[in-house]
């Protein structure tokens, strides 16, 4: 199953977790909650791009606090979902499309994901995009999870992964050129955070 498939079906399966209840919403902040946030320091006068924006769990909290947010996803599906949940945000657009073949037209204060790395196999090659689109003081932040799993399974449908190392990413962001201002671990997760 292709990662657009895969996504695809959690939404036929009514999965979406902007609508998770409360107890849900605090199990995911085990991955990108407060710290996550305290790592991008946003502000109305920054331009932010989320990629893997998924149905917009994130976005939502992050648009009310940039001038403008841009999400990108490879799943229909979900990116319509997402479309839907950030109508209320005269400053969001969603795409639908690949990450590491879209054609972005524009450079970004912020760049974050959550959980997408994971889904990549070239991972220099999506961190040299993302680096490729910072502007200059730019800052990179990542959530990557901790499991070592090559494989999410969600019911009756599942699809492989490629399992993130925080000393490895961390190498390949400093390799890109950025400067690796902090790794913070979280509960399920490692956060790093970089800036041009």
């Amino acid at each position: 199953m292709r990662v657009s498939e895969y996504y695809d079906a959690l939404i036929d399966a009514q999965n979406d977790p902007v609508n998770d209840p409360e107890p849900l919403r605090e199990y995911m902040d085990g991955w990108d909650g407060q710290a996550f946030f305290d790592e991008l320091v946003l502000d109305k006068r920054l331009s932010v791009l989320e990629v893997g924006v998924g149905t917009g769990r994130l976005a939502v909290k992050a648009a009310p606090l940039c001038g403008r947010l841009c999400g990108i996803d490879i799943s229909p599906k979900t990116a319509e979902r997402a479309k839907i949940h950030l109508a209320p945000f005269f400053n969001a657009e969603v795409i639908c499309a690949d990450f590491m073949t879209y054609g972005f037209e524009e450079d970004f204060d912020r760049i974050y994901s959550s959980l997408t790395l994971m889904h990549i196999k070239d991972k220099a090659e999506c961190l040299h995009r993302m680096v490729a689109l910072l502007k200059r003081d730019g800052k990179l932040v990542l959530s990557i999870d901790k499991s070592k799993a090559e494989r999410i399974d969600f019911g009756e449908f599942g699809i492989e992964v490629y399992p993130d190392d925080p000393e490895y990413i961390a190498g390949l962001i400093e390799k890109s050129g950025l400067e690796l201002v902090r790794i913070t671990e979280t509960a399920f997760a490692y956060i790093l955070s970089a800036k041009k």
